[in-house]
């Protein structure tokens, strides 16, 4: 009888450990296959079974969240959610997440490991711990200010902190709630659509996503690379510049906007925006040093991330004289984002260093506690010193005197280029207006701020005061705003 029983409990045994081995490989081994398949709802159920955590804007959070009670329980709320849809992007049960709810959903969703004061346990239980927030760079006054001043045209705005590479503000135009996206039901359907059928495209962040030809405010790469070739060594003295000025190869011949460009020296030529002037400079500065500066400021690059991604900007690298002439005016195949003629105009401002700009301060545990910081940021020399200060005096003089006088503050320096993209079928567009420019206080020892705006199909003359006339009224709003003045 005895024989019997220990026979029974051996069987019993074994199917134990069967059970036991194939509950260990259900749950650890085939986890992933079960938590990616599409019927299996409960990792969705627990994303939103708690609050998401908060974006963060000059210490005061812009979003937030409300319980409504159903499976999927809480959605995700927007605080001037068109002020700030270009930093915080949405957060939709339906549509999922974009910008930094995308970039920091692990922290905002609370599935961070470092989240949790015991990540192995965590990743054992696979629970959630308490949502984090994420603390943003951004200036609230100036980000207020650059919104504003678009006035709901089309357009963005870039600010950034020269001496840290801090973005200060970013916001495009025309824009839209987020939080119309937040839920899963037939409101949030026809948001979806109507948004996304708009013409005026509001889901489009121009700031970051949109490339356009940089127009005249180019000129401060080729004036860069003119001055670090050694083909300009004074920048009074008279260039060897026709007006009009023959594209070589073509009969095509390049005119001004402006009077006396004819062999104008490149502080008068860049007053002035000639284009004859500088079109001749990124001929004389050839293909080879004008790409070297132009990716030195960021051009071509495809790694950008602040932390979400940054559309590239490009310079093209397989030109003939004609094309590298245009190019060096902002023109042909050369295309940037407003963030990255912001870094132009900030590694003016910092003596010719680069440094990478960043969105993001910090991340936090609910209660405040930081889980990471910024982390370093790469540094890089894009022009030498001495062509960055002079720069600054060229910049300042087309404040002080030339096409950006709007761009003036009084208690500070101001720098600036006027610009004024044309584009459509030969060039029959209203042209694009741009200002790029950078501030210091009278009683500060440094530029705090590097300002690119763009706005499209500006109401304006098709002259290079077009940029001086809509975009820098602009930036020198947003700079007042970081300065306190």
């Amino acid at each position: 009888m005895g024989r019997y029983i220990r026979h029974a409990c051996a069987f019993c045994t074994l199917l134990l450990a069967a059970l036991l081995a194939n509950a260990a490989r259900v749950q650890v081994v085939q986890s992933g296959v079960y938590d990616g398949n599409p019927y299996n709802r409960r990792a969705e159920i627990a994303r939103y079974g708690q609050p998401r955590g908060d974006i963060l804007v000059g210490g005061e959070p812009v979003t937030g969240s409300v319980d409504t009670g159903e499976q999927l329980r809480y959605e995700r709320t927007y605080k001037n959610g068109p002020l700030f849809a270009p930093v915080t992007g949405f957060s939709s049960q339906s549509y999922g997440t974009t910008f930094l709810e995308q970039a920091g959903d692990g922290v905002l969703s609370g599935t961070d490991p470092m989240l949790s004061p015991l990540p192995l346990w965590k990743d054992v239980t696979r629970g959630a711990s308490p949502a984090g927030n994420v603390v943003t760079t951004l200036n609230r006054a100036a980000q207020e200010a650059a919104y504003r001043g678009l006035a709901g045209r089309k357009g963005a705005v870039a600010a950034i902190e020269p001496a840290t590479g801090r973005v200060l503000a970013l916001v495009s135009s025309p824009s839209y709630d987020p939080g119309e996206l937040s839920g899963n039901g037939e409101a949030v359907a026809s948001a979806w659509a109507r948004l996304t059928h708009d013409p005026e495209k509001p889901m489009l962040n121009r700031a970051v996503r949109q490339t356009y030809p940089p127009g005249s405010t180019f000129k401060v790469v080729t004036a860069a690379a003119a001055l670090d070739a050694g083909v300009v060594t004074d920048v009074d003295a008279r260039t060897d510049s026709p007006d009009p000025y023959r594209l070589p190869g073509t009969r095509t011949r390049l005119t001004n906007e402006a009077d006396d460009c004819g062999d104008a020296s490149l502080r008068s030529a860049f007053e002035w925006s000639c284009n004859t002037v500088f079109a001749k400079l990124g001929v004389d500065v050839g293909v080879k040093d004008m790409l070297a500066t132009a990716e030195s400021f960021g051009f071509n690059d495809t790694r950008l991330r602040i932390p979400f991604w940054v559309a590239r900007s490009t310079f093209d690298p397989r030109v003939d004289q004609a094309q590298l002439a245009l190019s060096s005016i902002g023109q042909y195949n050369t295309r940037a984002t407003p963030l990255q003629m912001a870094m132009v105009a900030a590694a003016v401002a910092d003596r010719g260093q680069l440094r990478t700009p960043y969105l993001v301060e910090r991340t936090t545990r609910r209660n405040g506690e930081t889980v990471a910081g910024s982390g370093s940021h790469p540094v890089r020399q894009v022009m030498n010193p001495s062509t960055a200060e002079r720069l600054k005096e060229l910049m300042a003089d087309v404040v002080r005197e030339g096409t950006g006088t709007r761009a003036a503050i009084r208690g500070a320096l101001v720098g600036g280029k006027t610009g004024t993209a044309q584009h459509g079928v030969g060039n029959s567009g209203v042209p694009y207006a741009w200002f790029v420019s950078w501030a210091q206080a009278d009683d500060s020892l440094e530029p705090q701020v590097a300002v690119a705006v763009v706005v499209e199909d500006a109401s304006a003359n098709r002259g290079e005061i077009s940029g001086g006339g809509d975009a820098a009224p602009i930036a020198r709003d947003v700079m007042r705003a970081v300065l306190g003045r």
